[in-house]
Formats: structure tokens, sequence, C-alpha cells
């Protein structure tokens, strides 16, 4: 049975102050959506849906190398169950489980998604979804569970109570269905809430009414409900996934003298025992032999390929950098 995942991505970047489309912004190098699209190809899926609007070019242009992504536009933004409704075309092609997911949350982990989709299945659930317990909960929908523990709804903060402003378990836009019962409740979904628009949560109180099963897995780290609509969020996020980046490098043998003062791109292989000295760049997807020595005042262009043993270092300005490849 197959697994697809639609990515949500024709939101516009009025709040970053910007002409380009949110999802192609950096995160450590990359557009936000690879992060988003590299998780789910990490949990198993075998065909992404993502949906555009704004700079739809743009977007497609920048992926046009991905054959595994099926591009569908949203026309008239009227919510989050209307982006998911003009995949239905999309949906009838296929028998499986879809992941719904933010195209504006690049810290999504595979390994989450796995989790969810594991327990999904195992729970013979319509319906799944990831929760997260965050101290401050403002903007999030809140997680409405029963006595029992048992999942019963989920609540925009525009429509809940002062009470459930209280909850502290929220919903980070992990959805996971079974693709035909996702499509007959979107079939079901009402606009009759505060801001006129068709919510994708409704989708699970819909399925609940059914009587099919709705499961609510506590499974999503704190740090990895950041998602991005502003500039200081695109900043938080970024340092969040360079502290990653630099870790999973520690962890394999690397120095890295003076974090907060070295900045790592993505897909970056460092080998053992190299050193890297403070006001160092090294950019995307470059290798770098074992041994070496990277700075002070490093720079490594993008897609580098540096020998074992090699010392790069520099001054101030990167036009004085210097290589020497020691025996």
């Amino acid at each position: 049975m197959s697994l697809t995942a639609i990515i949500l991505a024709a939101g516009q970047s009025t709040r970053m102050k910007s002409s380009l489309p949110k999802a192609l912004h950096e995160v450590c190098g990359r557009p936000m959506l690879h992060y988003v699209l590299q998780a789910c190809y990490g949990a198993g899926c075998s065909r992404v849906i993502v949906v555009v609007g704004h700079g739809k070019e743009q977007l497609i242009s920048a992926f046009s190398s991905d054959s595994r992504i099926h591009w569908v536009e949203q026309t008239e933004r009227l919510g989050t169950g209307h982006a998911a409704k003009v995949c239905i075309p999309e949906l009838q092609k296929i028998q499986g489980d879809v992941f719904i997911l933010a195209g504006d949350g690049p810290l999504i982990r595979a390994e989450v998604l796995k989790t969810l989709h594991n327990a999904h299945v195992d729970d013979r659930a319509a319906g799944s979804l990831a929760t997260a317990v965050i101290d401050n909960p403002y903007g999030y929908g809140r997680i409405v569970r029963d006595d029992a523990g048992e999942f019963l709804q989920i609540v925009e903060e525009s429509d809940a109570t002062p009470d459930q402003r209280d909850i502290h378990e929220v919903f980070p836009s992990y959805y996971c269905f079974r693709s035909h019962d996702l499509i007959e409740a979107l079939g079901q979904l009402k606009n009759d809430n505060k801001k006129s628009e068709y919510y994708l949560t409704d989708v699970y109180a819909i399925l609940r009414q059914s009587g099919k099963r709705v499961l609510a897995v506590q499974a999503v780290a704190a740090e990895d409900t950041l998602s991005i609509n502003t500039r200081q969020q695109l900043a938080e996020v970024d340092a969040i996934m360079q502290d990653r980046i630099q870790r999973t490098l520690r962890e394999a043998g690397v120095t890295i003298v003076s974090p907060a003062n070295t900045y790592i791109e993505s897909n970056v292989t460092i080998g053992r025992d190299s050193l890297i000295h403070p006001f160092s760049f090294i950019g995307r997807d470059s290798e770098i032999g074992a041994r070496s020595t990277i700075g002070p005042f490093g720079l490594i262009p993008r897609s580098s390929l540096i020998p074992e043993g090699a010392v790069i270092a520099g001054n101030i300005s990167p036009s004085n950098a210097i290589l020497t490849t020691t025996p």
C-alpha cells in the first residue's frame, strides 16, 4: 500500500515582507520546503503533492528535477481544508495512507512521521495526528481529550474558550489519513467559523461523527513545532537547524571550536579528526576530508571538495583565503 504526502505551500510571504514565496526562503542554505520533502521521503513516501499558489513558477522551477512531486494550484485562499480539497483529483489516483504537512515547518523529522504512521497503521485508524506539549501554546490549535485521554477534537485558537486556551497539548499540523476516508470527509467540510474558512482540522471531527477511529499520538518535540511566518522566526529556526548540523558533525568526530562563530550549511560531510576554527563558513554539499583544518576565517564555497589533511585559513577578506595541503 502506498504512502503519499500533501505539502501545503501556497502561502504568501506577507509577514516576511518578501516577494519570494515563503517556502523558498532558506534555512541553512536550503529552501525550507526541501526539509519537509526530505522528511517525507525519509518516512517512506514515494509520491508528494505540493499545493502552490503565490509564486508557483518559482517553486516549480526550484524543484523541477524532482519527479516525485506533483504540483497542484490553489487559486483561492479559503483555508487549509480547501487546500486539501484541490488535491482530491490526485488523491483519487492512489490507494493507501496520506500525510498532510505544512511547507513552512522545516524542523520536521522523518522519525516522527514514521512514529505517527506506524501508530496509525497499528491502531487501524481512519485518521491520526501527531501532537506536542509546549509551554506557550498561543496560536496553535488545542487538543481536546475526554476523561479517558481519548482524542475528541482540535479547537483553533480563534474559536477556543478560555479553558481550552489553557491546554498545552497542541497540534503542529502533522496529519495522517487513509486516503478514501480523507476524500469522503473533505466533501463534508463546512466553513461556519469565525474566519469563514475550511479548516482541515475539522476532518477529524467528521471522521469521529461517522464512527471511525481517530488517534492522537504525542510524538513531536517542542522545538519541532516552530513554523516560519516572519524573518524573526526564520532566524530562530535557522539557529535550531544549525545546532542540529553541528551536533551531527561533532558526533562524527569533528571538533568545532566555537559553535556560535561557525556556520555550516546543509549536507556537508567532514572527515574524522578535522578541526573547525572560529569565523568559518562551509557551504552546502561540500565534502571535507579527514584531519583537515578550516579557519580561522575559513571560507568553503558550496559544493567544494577538500582533500584529506588540508588547511584552509584566511584573514577577514575571503579573497585572501589560502589553501595548503599537508603531506
